[in-house]
């Protein structure tokens, strides 16, 4: 087959479209005949080598976690998926014509969503519900912030705290309030402006997708006993903030959610948008783009 390979840590460049060997479906497994893979933030901190303590690459090493395509094989003992199924994923090195997941991670595609857009989906849908329910854990009535709320994982996040009954604030840039409205959010707030960030109140919860100074400032807007989740680790002064439940959250797969996000998108409860779609062999290109700031998902096209 064909695929991205990384030899090396770098920059794009590193990234090489070349012959690799064929993935071979183990018991419980199905191959995949890659219809399409996204461009996720860890691609690139993989690739950079930024993540390495976290998720090291095994050169030469595949990246990418979406999975988008038609099931080619079945390994042993394996039951639930037929030949020509179509069917979406998180997984692993998925930068690639063929595919391996394991069956009891794999969901069918919702009839009428696309097969190539729902590539865009596995890994910031699952992110941002994980970061709610796994996270927060918030509550009929309670409120959370979510920061970076105009991103994918930020817009999941949105969708799922609404889904769960919770008051939600969307946290967006100053620039970006108009946009937010669409989102659904029962408040916005421009996170880079002091005089709206001094006039929050206390939060029940606070689910954050941008870390750094932001989560900092809003981690002393989390009530005594309330919960800051986050993806990106504890801010750095969670320390000084004994009270508050901080609350790491790393994605896991979990196909039957990812199947009831899918349906939701398919429905049109929220949206993932997908800034542009471009050839699998085209991947460093790809991330360099996504690198500079996309207005939604890139799409590798296998």
């Amino acid at each position: 087959m064909k695929a991205v390979v990384l030899h090396e840590y770098g920059g794009p460049e590193k990234l090489k479209y070349e012959d690799f060997p064929d993935p071979i479906p183990g018991e419980g497994e199905v191959l995949i005949r890659q219809a399409a893979t996204s461009v996720n933030p860890v691609d690139i901190k993989m690739r950079t080598g930024e993540a390495k303590e976290r998720f090291p690459v095994e050169f030469p090493g595949i990246l990418g976690r979406d999975v988008a395509g038609t099931v080619r094989a079945l390994g042993p003992k394996t039951t639930g998926f037929a030949p020509g199924d179509k069917v979406i994923a998180f997984a692993r090195a998925t930068y690639a014509q063929l595919v391996v997941v394991k069956a009891a991670e794999l969901t069918h595609l919702p009839e009428g969503l696309d097969l190539i857009e729902a590539a865009a989906l596995p890994l910031v849908t699952l992110t941002g519900e994980q970061l709610i329910s796994r996270g927060t854990k918030i509550q009929p009535g309670q409120t959370v912030l979510v920061t970076g709320a105009l991103g994918s994982v930020g817009r999941s996040a949105v969708f799922t705290a609404k889904k769960a009954g919770a008051k939600v604030i969307a946290g967006v840039r100053k620039k970006q309030l108009n946009e937010a409205a669409a989102l659904g959010a029962d408040d916005i707030l421009a996170l880079d402006d002091e005089a709206a960030m001094e006039k929050l109140g206390f939060l029940d919860a606070v689910a954050d997708t941008v870390g750094h100074d932001t989560a900092e400032k809003l981690l002393a807007k989390v009530k005594q006993g309330g919960v800051f989740a986050s993806v990106l680790g504890p801010p750095a002064n969670a320390k000084m903030h004994p009270t508050i439940h901080i609350e790491p959250v790393r994605v896991v797969p979990d196909a039957a959610m990812l199947r009831t996000l899918a349906e939701d998108a398919l429905a049109g409860r929220f949206k993932i948008p997908i800034d542009r779609m471009v050839p699998l062999e085209k991947a460093a290109e790809a991330q360099e783009a996504a690198e500079k700031g996309s207005i939604g998902k890139v799409l590798l096209l296998a």
